[in-house]
């Protein structure tokens, strides 16, 4: 994450922190929403403000979207972050979950490549009102 900018001291409006996170500003919202992000504090003038905690679990959040944890994983992990029991094996069993469903999601995806490369073979791309492909797909 870049530096992050001062304003009124330590604090980000919610604008800055997105920039800064690469986060979208209803990404943000969303996020205290379900609780992921805390309530930011507020201005005088009602503005929201972030500090520097907040950026970092902000970061966090968006790293762990990145690796493709869920939701509910990312709400795991800083469940586990948050309290101060946690141990790295508990971390680690959640992200070797992860890690099982990310190979299942591989297994699926290279299955979709068979069956997908499959139907181009069977298409010769002539110029016939019949195509193995749209056949293929109205079987099932």
């Amino acid at each position: 994450m870049n530096k992050i900018t001062k304003l009124r001291g330590d604090y980000l409006t919610r604008g800055q922190l997105s920039a800064e996170s690469g986060c979208n500003i209803e990404t943000i919202r969303y996020y205290e929403k379900i609780g992921l992000m805390p309530k930011p504090h507020r201005s005088a003038g009602g503005h929201r403000l972030y500090g520097r905690e907040e950026a970092k679990r902000l970061t966090f959040i968006r790293r762990s979207r990145e690796l493709g944890f869920n939701l509910a994983q990312v709400r795991g992990l800083l469940d586990l972050a948050d309290s101060e029991n946690f141990t790295c094996a508990e971390v680690r069993g959640l992200t070797s979950e992860h890690l099982l469903q990310v190979q299942e999601k591989i297994k699926d995806l290279k299955r979709l490549e068979r069956v997908l490369k499959k139907m181009i073979a069977n298409c010769v791309g002539r110029a016939v009102p019949e195509c193995p492909i749209i056949d293929a797909l109205y079987q099932g």
